[in-house]
């Protein structure tokens, strides 16, 4: 017998796939448009992610509170034999900076041979000069309101903000955005703002990620926003930017969420999915899709 979340989330499901069917079908000819029949999955298990911080974080964002710091290496500490590519991060100071320009030495040696993906917070102009010859490419969280900005990250802030960092990173180098769905304690917010924004933007490829309530942070006891919310923003970021490459990245809810999340997102026409599940497999093959596997971090071309 499944458990009352596996009922719950079944529900959830069924909620999605009863969204109106020619939203459905409108995504799906969008992608068959503009989008060869393949798909990316990709197990980024060629990708060393480090910090330039350790686990220090100023911040302590309410959906991280410095946990998935912890998972990452330290950039003192780092023997990236075998990696294809890294992931540069780090905590934030308390206006939301990662100290981008710390260890530029280690970083340069990392450098060679490997091809470096950055998330660089809101970089000033000066430190984007710095870094720009080790950069392939820069990751950027997008937020679409104030209020989000300020109950996640404590900070003041709105989507032009956001908007203006990113124009200024995309001089450097290319600029993959991110976005994360129920952000604001599981609530969609700004979400739509985003897609409006980016949308005019003529984006190459845009990753989508879904929050996880994490124990030990402020949203620990949230829930994720549900799967019919998350599909019609899926739903709507196809309609809304039919060319560019829909990834759903590695950060999203496990367990049954995660498989069924999987399906709506290739049902939605999405082009590539991190650590697929296997009804993200099954999927693929029902439609007809060629999978094309990965293994290095899904914002590197």
């Amino acid at each position: 017998m499944r458990s009352k979340t596996c009922l719950d989330v079944a529900l959830q499901f069924e909620q999605a796939l009863a969204i109106d069917s020619s939203r459905w079908r409108e995504a799906w000819h969008i992608r068959d448009l503009y989008h060869p029949p393949t798909i990316r999955f990709d197990r980024p298990t060629k990708t060393m992610p480090v910090s330039l911080t350790g686990s220090s974080c100023a911040l302590k964002c309410a959906h991280c509170g410095g946990h998935y710091l912890r998972h990452m290496r330290p950039i003192w500490d780092v023997d990236a034999d075998g990696a294809a590519s890294c992931l540069i991060s780090g905590g934030c100071d308390p206006a939301g900076r990662v100290p981008v320009t710390a260890h530029l030495q280690a970083v340069a040696r990392l450098r060679q041979g490997r091809r470096l993906n950055w998330h660089v917070g809101l970089i000033q102009e000066e430190e984007l000069r710095l870094i720009a010859p080790y950069v392939n490419v820069i990751s950027f969280d997008m937020v679409g309101d104030s209020e989000t900005a300020r109950e996640v990250y404590g900070l003041e802030l709105t989507l032009d903000d956001y908007l203006c960092t990113f124009d200024l990173l995309r001089r450097y180098a290319p600029v993959v955005p991110h976005l994360t769905i129920g952000l604001r304690g599981g609530r969609l917010s700004g979400e739509r703002a985003v897609l409006k924004a980016l949308a005019v933007r003529k984006l190459e490829a845009l990753i989508l990620i879904v929050l996880i309530p994490t124990a030990g942070t402020a949203f620990a006891n949230c829930a994720p926003p549900l799967l019919a919310e998350v599909a019609e923003l899926l739903l709507e970021a196809r309609l809304t930017l039919p060319e560019t490459r829909l990834l759903l990245g590695c950060m999203r809810p496990h367990g049954a969420y995660r498989q069924m999340l999987d399906e709506l997102a290739i049902r939605a026409g999405l082009n590539g999915i991190v650590n697929p599940t296997l009804n993200a497999e099954r999927m693929a093959a029902e439609l007809g899709l060629q999978v094309i596997w990965g293994e290095e971090c899904c914002a590197l071309p």
